[in-house]
């Protein structure tokens, strides 16, 4: 009888999982005074070394149990798939890019509002699956988006921009927005780069 074992199948994935887990446990420990200094981003002064680590930590922390387990089930769902299409370095960098462009736009365009939380990095990864699977081997596929890929984005971003200008809630539709063009982005290009014809 063979035993069971547990693999670590998705290293980035699992561990970015984990990471925002302990952020998480930490800010409801301390009231969220550590998210706020570490795992929040926000417009500070550039001469604040905190400015620059929080464009990459804001990702880690949370809102609360709810915020962390609703990305936490999609991070789960999507981020092993895409690890084993492409690869390690290809999920950090497509969450690397997601973190410091929400955080800029944030910084730029909500003076104002904090961000923290892996929404941005669950809908690149949204839009980054909608290209998984895809064999991309006419030429007019090299120039055309697949239409799977299309009809995601006309839904997710049309609710992103309906719900951002009908409802007042602190979830950040501008997070969900710039993460899911950083993921379509990268799955036409990745796919395109990988097409033999």
């Amino acid at each position: 009888m063979k035993k069971l074992k547990i693999s670590y199948n998705a290293p980035i994935t699992l561990t970015f999982v984990i990471v925002c887990f302990i952020a998480t446990i930490l800010g409801v420990i301390t009231r969220d005074a550590v998210t706020r200094i570490l795992f929040m981003t926000y417009r500070d002064s550039f001469t604040n070394p905190m400015t620059y680590l929080r464009l990459f930590t804001h990702i880690f922390g949370h809102a609360g149990w709810s915020h962390f387990i609703g990305n936490a089930s999609y991070l789960l769902l999507l981020g092993p798939m895409l690890e084993e299409k492409y690869g390690a370095k290809g999920i950090l960098m497509v969450m690397g890019i997601t973190s410091i462009v929400t955080a800029l736009v944030n910084f730029i365009l909500f003076p104002n509002t904090g961000l923290c939380g892996a929404s941005g990095v669950v809908f690149a990864f949204i839009l980054l699956a909608s290209f998984t699977g895809f064999n991309f081997i006419r030429m007019f596929y090299l120039y055309l988006l697949p239409t799977l890929a299309l009809l995601v984005a006309a839904l997710f971003l049309g609710q992103q921009v309906v719900e951002g200008v009908a409802l007042r809630d602190n979830i950040s539709n501008m997070a969900h927005i710039v993460g899911g063009i950083v993921g379509a982005t990268f799955g036409y290009f990745l796919n395109k780069k990988n097409t033999s014809i």
